[in-house]
């Protein structure tokens, strides 16, 4: 059985080795009329989604205990792919959730690389630049470039150190595995989300 991630901008397809990544519409082109089991936070589709027979919306069924009422079916189903950790996912939006021995015990939101980059080109024209990637965070930088990175890098690096404990620190989304080099130690897994739909169907969640 196939699962997918339905997510604001992407839809993520793991048929149990890898996962595919494809817009809604290509998504719902290529597969409508193959068997399929999803969860979505896109209330926007979603709608569409309820009437492709073959495609079964399980996103009701995830749960974990601390859980909050409005919390991200996405954000539950990371928490569930281990026990224990700091599970960070980095894609339209940065989440960061804590779970210790199978208890939710919080998290936050951080926009995304993308929307941090337009905030700044909001401010001004001057600060629309594209992100330096290998920006360090050993030195002030120099240039306009390096300061707008740097600004955002190091921004995310502080407010999730804070957080840090004894934990292990998961990463996962687009954005996953290149932040997760700013964090020695730190384990990427980009099919963490289904790893957690798999725990709650094997438990007979759904």
């Amino acid at each position: 059985m196939l699962l997918a991630d339905i997510g604001n901008t992407r839809v993520h397809i793991f048929d149990g080795q890898s996962a595919l990544h494809l817009t809604h519409e290509e998504a719902i082109a290529g597969y409508h009329t193959v068997p399929l089991l999803y969860i979505c936070v896109n209330h926007i589709i979603k709608s569409r989604l309820e009437h492709i027979a073959p495609w079964g919306d399980i996103s009701s069924c995830l749960s974990i205990e601390g859980e909050y009422e409005t919390m991200g079916v996405d954000r539950k189903a990371l928490c569930l792919s281990h026990p224990s950790g700091i599970f960070i996912d980095a894609g339209s939006a940065i989440t960061v959730d804590m779970v210790r021995d199978g208890v939710y015990q919080g998290g936050f939101i951080l926009p995304g690389i993308k929307a941090y980059l337009e905030s700044y080109k909001m401010i001004s024209p001057a600060l629309d630049i594209e992100l330096n990637r290998k920006c360090s965070l050993t030195s002030l930088p120099h240039t306009t470039k390096d300061s707008v990175s740097y600004g955002i890098i190091a921004s995310i690096k502080a407010v999730i150190d804070i957080h840090k404990t004894d934990l292990p620190l998961y990463f996962t989304g687009g954005d996953g595995e290149w932040l997760s080099s700013f964090f020695p130690n730190s384990n990427f897994d980009e099919v963490l989300v289904f790893k957690g739909m798999q725990k709650a169907l094997k438990d007979k969640q759904c």
